[in-house]
């Protein structure tokens, strides 16, 4: 059997985004997300297909980021016949997430496209990794 060995730098990076749901133990009806680091910035995904901009609630309080949606309840009555079996449910949700100190807060901005929800969180300038510059001597 294979040890597997875990980057730090990766589990240091997982601890900050960690859900308050659960971690990776993420409960049933609760979108899943995909964190993505580059040099610049953060990258949040979150799956919500069938919902509309205006849908999401997304705040950043404290060094927390939380994306929530509430289900609307209402029942028209204008549709015909009735259901045999009914899988297309709207739940509401909620996600949080404990941002890490590198991220300019200020910065963060949200695009949803088809069904994914794509939030990109900025590092801090003096987070950001100097390029390699060559000094010529005058």
């Amino acid at each position: 059997m294979n040890a597997v060995k875990r980057n730090p730098r990766n589990f240091f990076i997982d601890e900050f985004f960690k859900d308050w749901a659960g971690g990776s133990q993420v409960a049933h009806r609760v979108p899943p997300v995909n964190i993505k680091e580059t040099n610049a910035a953060y990258s949040v995904a979150l799956v919500a297909p069938g919902l509309k901009k205006e849908d999401f609630n997304i705040e950043v309080d404290k060094g927390v980021l939380t994306i929530s949606h509430t289900a609307s309840t209402q029942n028209t009555g204008q549709e015909e016949g009735k259901f045999t079996r009914r899988e297309f449910v709207s739940t509401s949700f909620k996600r949080a997430f404990t941002l890490p100190e590198t991220v300019n807060e200020e910065d963060i901005n949200a695009v949803y496209a088809d069904g994914i929800l794509t939030l990109t969180l900025p590092k801090k300038e003096e987070e950001q990794p100097k390029e390699k510059r060559q000094i010529v001597i005058s």
